[in-house]
Formats: structure tokens, C-alpha cells, sequence
């Protein structure tokens, strides 16, 4: 972690404690040992409950059962904060599409709320983590993203004196998340097949939550205010992913490989063929550095003078968007070294199992 030393004797906050992101980043900020203190704030009250025990011998940790949709509580969690990590957030697509006001309150609204939280309290520095989806949104969970990261740009520009930093970070998918393909793949080829793909040309950008949440946490000591910083990421077909889980998975199932099917089963309604983590729109005011891209506001501080400078700039010019369909895609033997580095085909007990069905409204 190339920045670490910036969170010594920090007090962080950490939204969406309970999340596959948020989990991790909890764990990964424990590990600082000179942090000086980390809240973690979730409106799940079993799984805060769960982290808690997990965490348990970090003296300095704290967990609170708190929803981003309370402005005042949330005033009294940032009391002396110097960092907020906001990740809680509603993610999926379908149940946003259904609930789109829920989403607002979540999505839009509880952002809005970290933003005057953190004001009120003088926190140094917000970073809030957002989506691909948010980038030309098809969807509510998509739109309510880019909406929170309009806010977060439109908090720094409009800022006075020396209040936070505002800055969000996207990334694509982190594999072996909960509900997403990873774990239903397993299933399905738990269960002899068929292993249901949605199109055989669909390709994502693919991290797992430790490599996403370590950048994540690099993001907040490069903020100046107001940027998006989008993570490179390698890409996958899904097909080829599906291929690659059959051949290892399926002799550790008692099947055989190639007697298991790859059945398709047609795009969700807003569902892209391909992610995208910047848009053409974007490129015109977007510098390239090691390990992101940088998206400077378009609209820049009224009040301050922000000079946008990095150690690590490759270029201060991008001439393309970034979209996995553009992008190079990982071999099969490079899925199967990513899948095994990260341990993501652990295999579950059977009394855990992960639902083996796409969900499918």
C-alpha cells in the first residue's frame, strides 16, 4: 500500500461497514498500525454484529448501527473525523429498477448527507467509491451513482476555506462478491450444469475486492478535491471465465467437464454487453497515472485554488475512453492464475451454499 503512511494516527470512518468493500477495507485499515482510531458505521445489524466479533481483538475499532439516510446521526459519527470512506450504497441493478425512490434516498440523498456531515465537522478528506454503471447509466442503481458523484465534485467546487476533500473513485466489478458470477457459477457446475451465460461476447472489468479496496485507500492521499479516479483493471469475456471455472471446478464436483453446459439465456433488460469506467465526454479533461485514470471537475473550485499535480503521471493526455470492448482480454490461463492467486474457487461447505440460479425478474 503505497500511501499508508497518511492514515498514522488517523481517525477513519468507514460507511457500508458491513459490505463486500466496505468488510475489506475495514480489515485492510486494521492492519495500519499506527491508525489511530476506525468507526464503522452499517444499518445491517447482524452482519455489523458479525464484523464485530471478527475484529474484535482491534482495540481501536468501533461499530455503530447508523443509516446514511440519518443526516444527524451521521453529524454525530464524523465528530473529530479525519477520513470518510463512503461505500454503503444500495448495488443492485433490478432491485434499484424496481425501488427507484429507495435508491434516491440511499444513493443520491444519503451522499448528500456525508457531504454535510463531513462540512460540518471539518473532516480533512471523503472519498466516496462509485461504479462503472455510472458512466452513460442505463439504469437507476447507475444514474444515482453518477448523481453522487456529481455531488461529491459539486462539494469541492464549492467549498470554502479549509473544508474536506472531496473525491470519489470507480472501479468495475469485484469478482467473488456476493451474487455476482463467481459464486453462482460454482453452484451451477456444483450441480452438474447448465452454467447460464447471458451472451457469449459480454465482457467485464474485473478486480478482486482486496487488489479494488488497496487503490481505494491510495485514492485518498492523491485527492486534491473533486476528481473521479477510475482504476485500471484487467478484462475478461465471461465465457471464457465460465469455461475456465468448469475445467477446474467440475472434477472437484465428481463431473465431468465436458459434459456440463454453457446454456445462454439472453441479456437483462439494461444490462450492457461491455463495462465502461470512462466516458468519451471524459477524456478531454483526464490525465493517465500508474495505476488510474484521473477525471478533473469541469467545473473547477469558486472559492479555491486547486493545482491538480501527481507523482505518477504516464500522460497528461487520453485519447480513447475506456471500455472493456476496446480493451485487450485476459487468456484462460490468465483467468485461471487470477482465480487461484485470490483464492476465489475456494469451495464452500455444503451447508453454505451460494443460490446456483441467476436472478432473473
Amino acid at each position: 500500500m503505497a500511501h499508508i503512511g497518511y492514515l498514522n494516527n488517523k481517525r477513519v470512518l468507514v460507511t457500508g461497514a458491513c459490505g463486500t468493500v466496505g468488510r475489506e477495507l475495514v480489515g485492510q485499515l486494521l492492519e495500519v498500525k499506527e491508525l489511530g482510531e476506525l468507526i464503522g458505521i452499517d444499518n445491517n445489524e447482524s452482519e455489523l454484529f458479525f464484523l464485530e466479533q471478527r475484529f474484535q481483538h482491534f482495540g481501536n475499532a468501533s461499530y455503530f448501527l447508523a443509516d446514511v439516510r440519518d443526516k444527524d446521526e451521521l453529524c454525530r459519527m464524523m465528530r473529530d473525523a479525519d477520513i470518510v470512506f463512503h461505500t454503503a450504497a444500495f448495488k443492485h441493478v433490478i432491485l434499484c429498477e424496481r425501488s427507484p425512490f429507495e435508491a434516491v434516498q440511499t444513493n443520491i440523498l444519503g451522499v448528500q448527507n456525508v457531504i454535510s456531515a463531513a462540512s460540518e465537522n471539518g473532516v480533512d478528506t471523503v472519498i466516496f467509491t462509485s461504479s462503472d454503471k455510472a458512466v452513460n447509466p442505463t439504469n437507476v442503481m447507475g444514474t444515482s451513482k453518477l448523481m453522487g458523484e456529481r455531488l461529491m465534485t459539486a462539494a469541492n467546487s464549492n467549498q470554502r476555506g479549509d473544508g474536506p476533500v472531496f473525491a470519489s473513485t470507480r472501479f468495475g466489478n469485484v469478482l467473488g462478491s456476493r451474487g455476482s458470477v463467481v459464486p453462482i457459477f460454482k453452484e451451477q457446475i456444483r450441480g452438474g450444469g447448465p452454467v447460464t451465460l447471458t451472451h457469449p461476447d459480454m465482457t467485464r472489468f474485473i478486480m478482486s475486492v482486496s487488489e479494488a479496496v488497496k487503490l481505494v485507500i491510495d485514492s485518498h492521499s492523491l485527492a486534491k478535491g473533486g476528481e473521479v479516479f477510475i482504476t485500471k483493471m484487467p478484462v475478461l469475456r465471461i465465457k471464457d471465465l465460465a469455461q475456465v471455472m468448469i475445467k477446474i471446478l467440475a472434477p472437484h464436483f465428481g463431473h465431468d467437464a465436458e459434459k456440463i453446459e454453457i446454456k445462454e439465456i439472453g441479456v437483462k433488460p439494461g444490462e450492457k454487453l461491455y463495462e465502461e469506467l470512462m466516458s468519451h465526454e471524459e477524456t478531454r479533461r483526464a490525465w493517465e497515472l500508474e495505476d488510474y485514470f484521473v477525471v478533473q471537475p469541469a467545473f473547477r473550485s469558486m472559492y479555491r485554488k486547486i493545482e491538480y499535480d501527481y507523482s505518477d503521471i504516464v500522460s497528461k493526455e487520453v485519447d480513447r475512453p475506456y471500455i472493456s470492448a476496446q480493451e485487450p482480454t485476459m487468456t484462460r490461463d490468465q483467468i485461471e492464475a487470477f482465480l487461484v492467486k485470490y483464492d476465489l474457487l475456494d469451495l464452500p461447505l455444503e451447508g453454505d451454499k451460494h443460490p446456483d440460479e441467476r436472478y432473473w425478474p
